[in-house]
């Protein structure tokens, strides 16, 4: 069984180390990398059929703009250095998604970039509480790179 390492990359500076991280540490221990990309999805409840149906055809287009603008090229970076790699897309709600993904890939680490020092807003806010929750929750080793 090849040992498997999740990457959680969503295109952003901090991903990208860790995603070179992850690499450089797959390379030395003859890891395979599983690149995840997370997209949030929040359900309305309260929506007609069209809407619904709407609602579906944009979450097919989101997820093929993050294949190809995100997740595609970051894999053949990895694949240009010889390790094994692969990529899953989910919606839902980021940290409990790559807990999953984790559990279901058999994985034995997950790696995790977050925001430089002197970022602020809500995007640092929300990324700051993703790698905080993984350090509390993740079931295997959780590497946050800065």
């Amino acid at each position: 069984m090849t040992v498997k390492y999740v990457v959680a990359c969503d295109g952003s500076p901090g991903s990208k180390r860790a995603l070179e991280f992850a690499a450089d540490e797959a390379s030395t221990h003859g890891a395979a990398i599983l690149i995840a990309f997370v997209l949030e999805w929040s359900p309305y409840s309260f929506l007609t059929p069209e809407e619904i149906e709407e609602r579906h055809k944009r979450r097919a287009e989101e997820l093929e703009r993050a294949r190809e603008a995100v997740v595609t090229p970051l894999a053949e970076s990895v694949k240009d250095s010889g390790i094994e790699v692969d990529a899953v897309i989910r919606y839902g709600h980021v940290a409990e998604t790559l807990v999953d993904i984790a559990e279901q890939e058999g994985a034995r680490q997950i790696f995790i970039g977050r925001t430089g020092h002197g970022h602020r807003g809500l995007a640092a806010r929300l990324f700051g509480s993703v790698a905080s929750t993984m350090a509390e929750t993740s079931p295997v080793p959780c590497t946050i790179v800065p």
